[in-house]
């Protein structure tokens, strides 16, 4: 059985801690290798490492900081498919979502390139009497990440890219389920430039995350994945005196007016609600349509789409829609979900609970799932279910379906489908939900706006790439500055109270 390592100091290093975790092939259901588990020893070497190489790299002005980036971007495209065949393998996304997953990060660093126009501060000439006042943004100084399975080349380029080209050392723990992307990247950015040191990859679990959260080298710790975990990392690391942001979870709705393209809606669920098996935070989970003939017409439309998706491994090619969950407990809390749905009076009208792939058996592939009549208080409403399923919940009216977005504890994104402007503005206008779609199924932000959510869906000030991550990894220092003038030759300087 083959060990991954950590990355350490520039260097590969096998886990100490005798704890591992196995890593799947969630096609086949076989265990690929084993990941090592840091204990707080562990990640306490990774820090001091990073707290000696951080003072150089801060040193390094933003504009060959930034070169380290350019760089990156050239060989992430050059090493694109290495890596989405790497991710496709322990993840199970398709390639073809394999590489999106690889490109958004991308897309950050690219944004990244920028930082010596956002590091840029402020000058006020002649504030006073012979007093200038001028600000820079300074970097904060060692930082972490801990990120999620479901898009582990994309999130920790979110957090690492921007910490890193404000001039921070990044610590980055990412999910155990799928670490070798993670391990690929920052062997890229050394070879792109990059000290040792300065990017470091610590695999772990609860041992690792809290001796992160503890650690008070640490200043700043970002944070994306359920919502329980994230109010722990929050709280505790709030606690111990860190800058925090933090993402969870989300039950994103889609609005379909009685003036929408029907088609383009059935089109747009099927890809925002089964892509990637539904392993997104901004997949949309809630169908909405106003009006029992919107929902009746919308449903059928639905239907024969769901019945032609083909689920199978990446192996099968760009044929294939979507590949199987992450591991045997995902699949089975999904099929748990599906089953209360069902208990609680939910129609199902397309039933994947049967599905099973001829040489996969052991494989975590679920089947699409299509409920109808989906009313609030019931479970598959209420909860995540992080898997191939969509729910109809019909509304009679605009301001009933606009109050079940707003209504709902999470508020990541949601979108309205409709041929008329001004419903579209006054629902953008009103709904208490971070990323609004507007005839767009899945409105992730480009890297040079900010992503975050609202309500339960985060726990922070600060969002994510754009300009609030340049914000959240750096401190803002103003000096007054006053040059008395009319000296004297050889007097001493004479300040006088600022008027």
């Amino acid at each position: 059985m083959t060990d991954l390592t950590h990355y350490i100091g520039g260097k590969h290093v096998a886990g100490t801690s005798g704890r591992f975790a196995d890593v799947y092939n969630p096609a086949t259901g076989e265990v690929q290798y084993r990941v090592p588990l840091a204990n707080a020893d562990e990640m306490a070497q990774a820090v001091e490492i990073a707290e000696k190489a951080q003072p150089k790299w801060a040193a390094v002005n933003p504009q060959r900081r930034a070169r380290v980036m350019m760089k990156f971007v050239d060989l992430l495209n050059r090493d694109m498919d290495k890596l989405a065949e790497a991710l496709s393998r322990e993840h199970g996304k398709t390639l073809p979502d394999a590489a999106g997953d690889v490109q958004r990060g991308l897309e950050v660093v690219e944004y990244c390139i920028g930082a010596p126009q956002m590091l840029k501060g402020e000058f006020t000439d002649g504030a006073g009497p012979g007093i200038d006042m001028y600000s820079m943004r300074q970097a904060l100084g060692v930082t972490a990440g801990i990120t999620p399975f479901n898009f582990p080349a994309m999130i920790p380029m979110w957090m690492f890219a921007p910490a890193i080209v404000c001039g921070n050392a990044f610590i980055l723990k990412p999910s155990e389920r799928d670490p070798s992307v993670p391990l690929m990247l920052a062997e890229l950015m050394e070879e792109a430039g990059l000290p040792p040191g300065i990017l470091q990859v610590v695999n772990g679990d609860k041992e690792a995350v809290d001796a992160i959260l503890d650690n008070d080298v640490i200043q700043a710790i970002g944070f994306v994945g359920s919502t329980p975990i994230a109010e722990y990392i929050y709280g505790r690391g709030c606690s111990n005196g860190k800058r925090v942001q933090c993402f969870g979870g989300a039950k994103n709705h889609m609005i379909i007016m009685p003036d929408a393209d029907l088609d383009q809606a059935a089109d747009a669920l099927i890809g925002a609600g089964y892509g990637a098996a539904g392993e997104r935070c901004m997949a949309i989970s809630v169908a909405v349509p106003v009006g029992e003939e919107t929902a009746d017409a919308l449903v059928a439309k639905l239907i024969p789409r769901i019945e032609k998706l083909k689920v199978g491994p990446y192996t099968s090619g760009k044929d294939v829609d979507y590949g199987p969950v992450v591991t045997a407990a995902a699949k089975a809390n999904i099929l748990r979900l599906v089953e209360s749905g069902v208990n609680e009076g939910a129609k199902l009208v397309v039933d994947g609970r049967d599905f099973s792939l001829q040489g996969y058996e052991d494989g975590f592939f679920v089947g699409p799932h299509l409920f109808d009549h989906v009313t609030k208080d019931m479970e598959i409403y209420r909860k995540e279910i992080f898997g191939p399923v969509l729910s109809t919940v019909r509304a009679k009216t605009y301001e009933e379906a606009l109050g079940l977005a707003m209504d709902h504890e999470y508020g990541n994104g949601t979108a309205i489908f409709t041929r008329d402007g001004d419903t579209a503005r006054d629902f953008a206008a009103r709904v208490n939900v971070g990323m609004i779609g507007i005839n767009v199924p899945i409105p992730v932000p480009l890297a040079y706006h900010t992503f975050g959510g609202w309500k339960k869906s985060v726990f922070g000030d600060l969002n994510q790439h754009g300009p609030d991550a340049f914000k959240f990894y750096t401190r803002t220092k103003t000096v007054t500055s006053r040059w008395p003038s009319g000296m004297k030759e050889g007097s001493a300087f004479n300040f006088k109270p600022m008027d």
